[in-house]
């Protein structure tokens, strides 16, 4: 894979994470019923920053969460030595029946993550509202899935990908464009 472009540096991640934080909490009137859950991993860290956006804005903490959708997926691509899926684990220690969830993730593209992260959410509890945001929207998809909260749209061909890096895993925040 070549790297063609970057298209987020650190400084436009941070201006989208805070304008997503605002719009979370314009589109539910503050945020006395809504919870942040991460899909693994780099959704965890995204959910992360928005939580600490948030209480920098409303002055009042939100609960997060941590969602491992490995065995919602249908493709399972990653196993380990004994040909088991890689199953991390969830760790939402709250309760999410009747509250908004508000599911984060770093990449919409198909949807068929966000239909796993729906389908796990569902499991554990049933949340009043689901609301999505991601920090790329990247188009193609194949289920009728659409985000609620977009840090930026980049519109892609199919032999083209995202890659979302950041510094909590990777050591850099940065999202770039590749080929194939």
């Amino acid at each position: 894979m070549s790297q063609k472009a970057i298209v987020l540096d650190e400084q436009a991640i941070g201006r989208a994470m805070t304008r997503i934080a605002h719009q979370i909490i314009e589109k539910n009137k503050g945020i006395s019923e809504c919870v942040l859950v991460g899909i693994r991993t780099r959704g965890i860290h995204l959910a992360k920053r928005l939580a600490a956006k948030i209480e920098q804005i409303e002055g009042n903490p939100i609960l997060v969460g941590e969602l491992d959708i490995t065995l919602y997926r249908d493709d399972l691509s990653k196993k380990t030595d004994n040909q088991e899926p890689l199953v991390k684990g969830s760790d939402i220690p709250f309760e999410i029946s009747n509250k908004k969830v508000i599911l984060v993730d770093d990449v919409l593209y198909t949807g068929r993550t966000v239909r796993a992260g729906l389908d796990a959410l569902m499991d554990i509890g049933r949340p009043s509202a689901i609301q999505l945001a991601v920090l790329v929207d990247r188009g193609h998809r194949e289920l009728p899935i659409r985000a609620d909260y977009v840090g930026k749209n980049i519109p892609t061909s199919s032999i083209e990908k995202i890659v979302v890096e950041l510094n909590e895993v990777d050591h850099v925040d940065q999202v770039s464009i590749y080929d194939k």
